[in-house]
């Protein structure tokens, strides 16, 4: 317990020092714990001291954590890849999708929506890296899809989501974070709802606070090292 909190003291820190060094709010950012792999009573303490937002990348996890949780005030965002075949599942526990990246989806998104007389809140990932390791829409065709995701009546685009290149170099980091904001301004000129970036983890907050992220995705700062590989969160096939 005392490592989450002071773990979580030192994130919100990060967050106020370079909000302080770019001119931004630090209200203006939000904080979203990334709890894949995260037991739910780890996830209880940080939700104890305020926070709000949780994200989860597997369906068997949030059914695992949900009943733990659901008394407690927070929102769920879905931030893995989001295979059509769990959308149902993935539905009834989630407030967010985070990772909205191709049409087929949106189709069948939007049939159990009907089917449930539902509304959705959606982020659309953008492959900003251009890593075939990595799920998200080409950045030339994001705005394409966005004009057409716009057209559904039952999913709210709510902003853009990145994952920034895994890498030591910075400035190519920051490259992925820029295109991703470059985006969000045709998209706005466009007159379409985009205002929230979910962008930056761990190892690159404050990157991407500088190109202007509205929400950060952390868990290995706030909950430690986790014991799985990358290939566990992001092994389905595309």
């Amino acid at each position: 317990m005392k490592d989450i909190l002071s773990n979580l003291s030192t994130v919100k820190r990060r967050i106020t020092n370079t909000c302080e060094k770019t001119g931004r709010n630090s209200s203006d950012v939000k904080l979203l714990l990334a709890t894949k792999t995260v037991a739910a009573d780890k996830i209880e303490i940080a939700l104890a001291q305020g926070e709000t937002l949780i994200g989860e990348n597997k369906v068997q996890e949030l059914k695992e954590k949900f009943e733990t949780l659901q008394t407690i005030p927070h929102q769920t965002h879905f931030i893995g890849h989001l295979q059509s075949n769990k959308i149902k599942e993935v539905l009834k526990y989630v407030d967010c999708i985070q990772s909205v990246d191709r049409i087929s989806l949106v189709n069948k998104l939007q049939k159990r929506l009907d089917f449930e007389d539902k509304t959705i809140d959606v982020f659309i990932q953008v492959n900003t890296s251009y890593e075939n390791s990595k799920f998200g829409i080409e950045p030339k065709k994001a705005l394409d899809f966005a004009l057409k995701l716009k057209a559904y009546e039952r999913i709210n685009i709510k902003g853009l989501m990145t994952i920034g290149l895994f890498s030591a170099d910075n400035e190519k980091v920051r490259n992925c974070f820029r295109m991703l904001k470059n985006i969000q301004y045709q998209m706005l000129d466009k007159g379409i709802p985009s205002q929230e970036l979910s962008m930056g983890m761990s190892g690159d907050l404050e990157t991407a606070i500088e190109e202007g992220s509205t929400m950060i995705r952390v868990g290995t700062a706030i909950f430690g090292k986790r014991h799985y590989p990358d290939s566990y969160y992001w092994n389905e096939t595309k």
